[in-house]
């Protein structure tokens, strides 16, 4: 792994800059949540602007005119550079910091630099570093000429930053150090999964937009002690907990990295191992900021990202979460889900009834037992107890005589 090297921290003033090529576009709230992302990783959003185009200008993302009132904007609210609201091509990214003369950076560059700062474990840490070059691999020109006027800020944290002049040679033999060190944790992950199918447990995974409320759901219902803050990628690296259910059923809860719009491809693809999660999981928990006016959004948006990612064939249940925030009834709607619930993570409302539907969700897949197991098997009772409902036992000359239902996995191994 390489090392992290410190860069001296600027206090950046930035202008946000995006283009709607479509009336129906909501560029203005795809603005508000860069200004989030933006103060997120440490910089100070002044202005926004706006240009109505057809399409994204091909070499420069917004036009002349527009070019000049930006280098306007800059002179007199004394900003440090602009963070433009989509992934800039290289000739985009090179050309708006010739015309500008001043730092540039995207959408991209901005929560990868987030994502620099949150990573903590050593899988994190590898994701982020691959995610990083693989940007900087396609945008080597116009990055180049941007990081050499730098001391700090955005865009200069995170591993792989000793040499501001890595060529294309030198990133290209990091990602293949990095991908095989990448092979070898998600060998880590399969193992982890394959012990948890051999103990038969079930598997919760919990997705939702980023800030969505999915860290505070895990404490609530385990005691995690996962970081909460009203911040958009909180938390990065997943973390699997167990649940014990009202029954004394138990399963296992999974929290998932946050998504949002836009998502850089170069994070799906390094992040793949992780957010595979979903796709390995039993039942989705999909929590959803039922304060946020962009709720319908942002619930299109989880679900596009599932599907991008293969999950199918799931049980959907979607939890309205933040409804200490609501001050009036909302008719709340989820099509695509199976069941919903209203829930205050943070003030536990609702979270006793979630318990009973993944109970019951459980015990659907379950078959009824009635047998009456020897004494010196009585170690089978403990398997139905944590993987199945315990429906009454009783101690018999013969042995034990047990009422339960248990999942169709472990029935082989009990009778």
């Amino acid at each position: 792994m390489a090392d992290f090297y410190e860069n001296e921290e600027l206090e950046e003033r930035v202008i946000l800059v995006g283009v709607q090529t479509n009336e129906h576009d909501d560029t203005m709230s795809s603005l508000k949540e860069l200004d989030e992302l933006a103060r997120t990783a440490g910089a100070e959003a002044i202005c926004k602007i706006v240009q109505n185009r057809e399409s994204v200008h091909p070499g420069t993302y917004i036009g002349k005119g527009k070019i000049e009132e930006v280098r306007e904007l800059l002179y007199d609210l004394n900003a440090t550079g602009i963070i433009c609201d989509d992934e800039l091509s290289p000739a985009q990214l090179h050309n708006l910091e010739q015309e500008l003369e001043c730092k540039v950076m995207d959408r991209t560059l901005l929560i990868l630099d987030i994502f620099a700062q949150r990573a903590i474990t050593k899988e994190g840490k590898i994701q982020v570093e691959l995610a990083q070059l693989k940007y900087r691999q396609a945008h080597l020109v116009g990055l180049r000429s941007s990081l050499s006027r730098l001391g700090g800020g955005i865009g200069t944290r995170g591993p792989g930053e000793k040499k501001l002049e890595m060529d294309r040679r030198l990133i290209k033999n990091r990602l293949a150090q990095l991908n095989e060190e990448l092979v070898q944790v998600r060998r880590h992950r399969e193992l982890i999964r394959t012990s948890r199918k051999k103990g038969n447990m079930k598997v919760a995974a919990i997705v939702g937009y980023t800030n969505a409320g999915k860290s505070t759901l895990l404490n609530t219902l385990t005691g995690a002690g996962v970081l909460e803050e009203d911040q958009l990628f909180a938390t990065l690296d997943p973390t699997t907990r167990v649940l014990d259910l009202p029954e004394k059923q138990q399963m296992l809860l999974t929290d998932t990295v946050g998504f949002i719009r836009k998502l850089p491809h170069h994070l799906i693809e390094a992040f793949r191992s992780t957010l595979e999660e979903a796709c390995f999981a039993d039942i989705i928990i999909h929590v959803v900021d039922a304060s946020n006016p962009q709720m319908e959004e942002q619930m299109y948006i989880v679900y596009e990202t599932l599907k991008e990612l293969g999950v199918n064939d799931k049980k959907i249940i979607t939890l309205f979460n933040k409804q200490d925030r609501i001050e009036e009834p909302q008719i709340l709607r989820d099509f695509r889900a199976d069941y919903t619930l209203k829930v205050s993570a943070k003030m536990g409302e609702g979270l006793e009834e979630l318990k009973v539907l993944l109970e019951k969700i459980l015990t659907e897949n379950q078959i009824y037992l009635e047998y009456t197991f020897a004494y010196e098997d009585a170690g089978k009772i403990q398997l139905i107890r944590q993987n199945g409902k315990l429906i009454s036992e009783e101690y018999v000359p013969e042995g034990i005589q047990v009422k339960a239902y248990v999942p169709k996995e472990i029935y082989g191994k009990l009778c």
